[in-house]
């Protein structure tokens, strides 16, 4: 059986997982990418998605990150996050009325009042938030 590596996963505001973990999977800006006990060290810019991971005991777990970095050492991973939500930290509800409200901003006829840039942001943060939670979007 192949060891464990460290996984650490922390925002500005607080640590999200501190965990042994046998696989860890993650959102790279420049695609997914998964890291085992011995990988070679890297550096790399996350986008939004979900990181997940097998923890010590092989169950799933899934984290919604939003954006940020990840640093893979041969031990350890270590991702700066600039927001993250375990799966069962996640308000359902709270994504779905950003989703409604970003969704909302997007529609034809708002013109140059809206950031379309941000408001795609919101949508994108608000439907990765959902699909952590388990719903099909």
């Amino acid at each position: 059986m192949a060891e464990n590596i460290k996984l650490e996963i922390v925002t500005p505001d607080k640590f999200v997982v501190d965990d042994q973990a046998q696989i860890v999977m993650a959102p790279g800006s420049e695609g997914e990418f998964g890291i085992l006990s011995g990988h070679t060290p890297f550096l790399t810019s996350l986008k939004i998605g979900t990181v997940s991971y097998k923890d010590a005991g092989g169950t799933e777990r899934l984290v919604f990150v939003s954006g940020g970095f990840s640093e893979a050492l041969p031990d350890m991973v270590t991702i700066l996050a600039e927001s993250a939500e375990r799966r069962r930290d996640i308000d359902e509800n709270r994504a779905k009325e950003a989703m409604k409200r970003a969704e909302d901003r997007l529609a034809p006829g708002k013109g140059d009042e809206v950031n379309f840039l941000r408001a795609q942001a919101a949508l994108a943060r608000a439907m990765h938030r959902l699909r952590v939670k388990g719903h099909d979007i």
